[in-house]
């Protein structure tokens, strides 16, 4: 057996490479393909663009590594059904069931470095490129300037703000045509700058950018003096717009962590707090409630007439001739207020309560995809291998189509529980490890079936696959008439 062990990671060793490498360039093109617009135009060092790229690498091989096991596992077991090795096999008296235990050790291990990345590499990664991306974000703005649209310039101390127009833009020669800038770097002043043409040009450093304006007019009123309209004209002027330049400045971000930016420690550590969080607002909303109620029940004033005269105790009763009783008005007056307030107060507190309701979900389900996704290794080996050896003569083509058709169904199920999750609407535990559940079911029915049948190269074709599809609906129902015809005397 351990000859048969050593053959079939050996087997299995090759293709899995080679998944992981093809699923992972894929994922990462398509990765590039989207942040390229956002990198593009910006003159950033080639260093700065190799980091987002190897940035981006693990958040890919979380997702590929799953997929290269199952791309393993039905070319695998396909190649060895469709040379009779699986048929020798079983005629040597090896259960099929036997030849998964390796595999499904492996995929145990797959899965437990995968839990391992996701806690310490993936995080610090998303991490640092999350603050990459938002330092690249604020660098060089006036690169991006479009025409015919009305372009938020910001400083670089983050308060002085223009706003800049311009109706054709020549990006070889930094010329524009037909210029209007917004200018609201003083609050207590409206100042519009309207130009015929101008020039951009950055300074040495490339920290900081000149607006040169050619034959132009300025218009400018006071917030507070309406009237004091004024208008300046201009055969060519020079604005200096400080820190928009081409410096990349790190670090902004700081210490902020996204849910994808958490160790599995940090979120479990967050929803501790959110639910100590949730526990102190529905405390807090039971001793208001109890507050109002109790005033409610207190009562206006004390009951009158010759009976409740008589229960009282002398003492109590000249005692209570001496309190002042409010008016009908004023208890009506006092109890509106406390209505009021207590109604603010509980409407604030259910506000928390959502806000704090909705960042825990997030986090719970967070912390269980985690885990759900490195499951998914040992799943997709149960899966991959009744599969391929029940269909030995799909070939290549149906390796390419299982695996796409059950990545489909697999990540749409997990894109699906996520926003269920996020917002509530499900649990965090089954949001997550629903697609790993169902799989696992469709993963015992095809080993119950294997396990009966005999596999050879004869069978198991295309034809046998698309039949097999169109009766999987009916299998409860047969299930339940051979239960019905069974229990009938």
């Amino acid at each position: 057996m351990r000859i048969l062990t050593r053959y079939l990671l050996k087997a299995h060793l090759g293709p899995f490479l080679f998944a992981l490498t093809v699923l992972t360039g894929l994922l990462l093109v398509n990765t590039v393909a989207r942040r390229f617009p956002a990198l593009a135009g910006k003159g950033l060092p080639a260093s700065v663009i190799a980091e987002v790229f190897l940035l981006s690498i693990p958040h890919v091989v979380a997702l590929s590594l799953p997929m290269a096991v199952l791309v393993a596992v039905l070319y695998t077991f396909s190649v060895l059904a469709a040379d009779n090795e699986i048929t020798a096999l079983k005629a040597s008296g090896v259960n099929l069931l036997r030849l998964l235990v390796p595999l499904a050790v492996a995929g145990t291990v797959l899965a437990a470095v995968l839990v391992w990345f996701n806690d310490r590499v993936l995080p610090e990664a998303n991490h640092r490129l999350a603050n990459l991306l938002v330092d690249i974000g604020r660098k060089s703005p006036t690169l991006e300037l479009r025409e015919q649209a009305i372009n938020e310039i910001q400083t670089g101390d983050l308060r002085t703000r223009y706003y800049l127009q311009a109706a054709t833009i020549e990006p070889a020669t930094n010329r524009l045509l037909d210029v209007v800038i917004y200018d609201l770097s003083d609050p207590g002043m409206a100042r519009t700058i309207y130009a015929d043409s101008g020039r951009m040009a950055f300074n040495q450093d490339r920290t900081d950018l000149f607006l040169t304006l050619y034959d132009g007019v300025v218009h400018e009123v006071r917030g507070s003096e309406p009237e004091s309209f004024q208008r300046l004209f201009f055969d060519r002027q020079r604005i200096r717009l400080e820190g928009v330049g081409n410096r990349l400045e790190e670090g902004l971000r700081g210490d902020y962590r996204s849910d994808r930016e958490m160790s599995i420690g940090m979120l479990r550590a967050e929803v501790a707090r959110r639910r100590a969080e949730l526990e102190e607002v529905r405390e807090q909303a039971r001793a208001l409630v109890g507050e109002a109620v109790s005033r409610a029940l207190a009562g206006p004033a004390a009951p009158e007439g010759p009976l409740a005269a008589s229960l009282r105790v002398p003492a109590a009763a000249a005692l209570a001739s001496q309190v002042p009783r409010p008016s009908a008005a004023q208890l009506e007056g006092s109890g509106d207020d406390m209505t009021r307030r207590v109604g603010f107060e509980l409407q604030s507190l259910r506000s928390r309560y959502q806000t704090l309701s909705a960042q825990m979900n997030e986090y719970g389900v967070e912390y269980h995809k985690k885990f759900s996704i490195p499951f998914a290794c040992i799943v997709f080996i149960l899966v991959g291998a009744p599969i391929s050896v029940r269909y030995p003569r799909g070939g290549v083509g149906m390796v390419i189509a299982v695996s796409l058709t059950v990545f489909t169904i697999y990540y749409m199920c997990l894109i699906g529980g996520e926003s269920l999750g996020d917002k509530g609407l499900a649990s965090p535990v089954w949001a997550m490890w629903a697609p790993n559940v169902l799989f696992l079911l469709l993963a015992f029915w095809g080993l119950a079936r294997i396990s009966r049948e005999a596999a050879t190269a004869a069978g198991g074709g295309w034809e046998d696959l698309f039949q097999s599809l169109r009766a999987l609906p009916m299998v409860p129902v047969r299930a339940l008439t051979r239960r019905r015809r069974a229990a009938r005397p």
